[in-house]
């Protein structure tokens, strides 16, 4: 009975190691060995197909394979790219960050910092708008912080930028997300009574957002707030520049002490 057992146990292991020399034999690249240039054309003409999973599979091979081969930074540069598109956010940001580290002063930061920016964007909206379709402007405003300061780099140190046009767009998107941010903070101040931050919370919003819509809700929170502290002057101040410039919509949010 034991040499029978052994045979078995010995006729199962010669099928698993040749089983499994056989699968190591079978595995293949993703990517042939080709010359860099053969591969690098490939590469273009996957994403200019909107190809991005098989042009990231090229450029990742490109990247790795010739590190400092022809168009190494532009490899670098499509990767971003590529990943971007697939919303590969983490694969995105971590050669960003590793483009910048070793690329310092190269002359295509703007597209760097653009890129960046987008990612973010992308990041702060992509979870609960692709699951339910909902704009949540409540969420953690981490994301659209750091698109923020992206691209207001643009702005200020490549105002030249063929994406600075853009850049300023969507900072004003991103200027309205986080004031709008701001009130629904200060809506969950108001209602718990905590009047004082909900006013901090609105002064925010005046200082950072002027000229976003939320500065009339932030008006309106601000002096019922006043209102029930019995604090008059700033509360009288607030209902000058409501009544100045949003004078078809004075609707006070009416909290009695």
């Amino acid at each position: 009975m034991k040499k029978i057992l052994r045979l078995i146990t010995s006729s199962l292991m010669i099928v698993l190691l040749s089983t499994g020399c056989s699968s190591k034999k079978a595995e293949k690249p993703k990517v042939d060995d080709k010359p860099p240039m053969v591969l690098y054309e490939q590469a273009k003409q996957a994403l200019e197909s909107a190809s991005f999973e098989k042009a990231s599979d090229i450029l990742e091979a490109l990247d790795t394979r010739y590190p400092f081969g022809p168009h190494s930074d532009q490899v670098q540069l499509d990767l971003i790219y590529a990943y971007y598109k697939r919303g590969e956010t983490a694969f995105t940001l971590a050669n960003i960050d590793r483009f910048l580290r070793l690329n310092p002063t190269h002359p295509d930061l703007d597209y760097i910092y653009y890129m960046r920016g987008l990612t973010y964007i992308s990041a702060d909206q992509q979870f609960f708008q692709d699951l339910f379709g909902i704009d949540r402007y409540n969420r953690d405003p981490n994301n659209a912080i750091q698109a923020f300061k992206d691209l207001s780099r643009i702005i200020k140190y490549y105002p030249s930028s063929e994406y600075a046009v853009d850049a300023q767009q969507r900072i004003i998107d991103l200027k309205d997300r986080l004031a709008r941010y701001e009130i629904g903070i200060a809506q969950w101040y108001l209602k718990r009574e905590a009047y004082i931050a909900a006013i901090n919370r609105c002064k925010i919003v005046l200082n950072n957002y002027p000229d976003m819509p939320a500065v009339e809700q932030a008006l309106e929170i601000m002096i019922a707030s006043y209102n029930v502290l019995g604090i008059e002057e700033p509360k009288m101040n607030a209902l000058a520049v409501l009544k100045l410039n949003y004078p078809k919509n004075l609707t006070l949010i009416d909290v009695k002490p």
